[in-house]
């Protein structure tokens, strides 16, 4: 998949911010529910095409491939979760899993770099280690244990422990609503991630 820099409208061509900190960005300011319909389309074009994009005849066009260029073409999700599980991670509090995560695998923090396209960052957080055995990033282990099928660990107590790790990590990582837990659940949750090698 080509790197894109530029996105034609009416034959005017106008150059994108292509550094992934600026999608992020673009991606907080589309799910931010405080802003209007109209500003936070503004504020995405601001973003991506600077004061060029705010002058533009055609914003519709613009602002369509905008969301385009920011979905890489298609309707993707920043963070992996599969589809039938009951939660959204939220990328902000999972930052610093990501940072963690690509140092791990790739040696190095993109946070810490003066420049990263996008789609490269995109790809590179797609294709994150995984593993059965547990032998991958940080990141995807707590995403392995929140996609964990509860109903299919026969053990009570390991099943749980499991229920109170979920719980825990949804507190912490995801988009719901807080989840009290008990003292006795929330040291059986932390047992069962430090078993696994996952301090919370």
């Amino acid at each position: 998949m080509n790197n894109p820099k530029y996105v034609n409208v009416d034959n005017e061509l106008y150059e994108i911010n292509t550094d992934f900190r600026i999608a992020l960005e673009c991606n907080t300011i589309a799910q931010d529910a405080s802003i209007g319909d109209i500003e936070r389309a503004m504020a995405i074009i601001y973003k991506l095409f600077g004061e060029k994009g705010l002058d533009c005849e055609n914003q519709n066009k613009l602002l369509e491939l905008a969301m385009k260029y920011l979905l890489l073409g298609e309707d993707k999700k920043l963070l992996k979760s599969e589809p039938h599980e009951n939660y959204e991670l939220d990328f902000n509090k999972c930052i610093g899993l990501i940072k963690a995560s690509f140092k791990f695998d790739y040696k190095y923090d993109p946070f810490e770099l003066k420049y990263l396209h996008w789609y490269d960052f995109y790809n590179d957080l797609q294709s994150l280690s995984t593993s059965e055995f547990g032998n991958c990033c940080i990141l995807n282990r707590i995403i392995s244990i929140l996609n964990q099928d509860v109903k299919e660990i026969k053990d009570n107590k390991q099943r749980q422990k499991v229920i109170d790790a979920q719980k825990m990590l949804k507190q912490k990582y995801c988009k719901e609503e807080k989840v009290e837990m008990t003292k006795e659940q929330e040291e059986s949750a932390r047992a069962f991630y430090k078993s696994l090698g996952i301090n919370i």
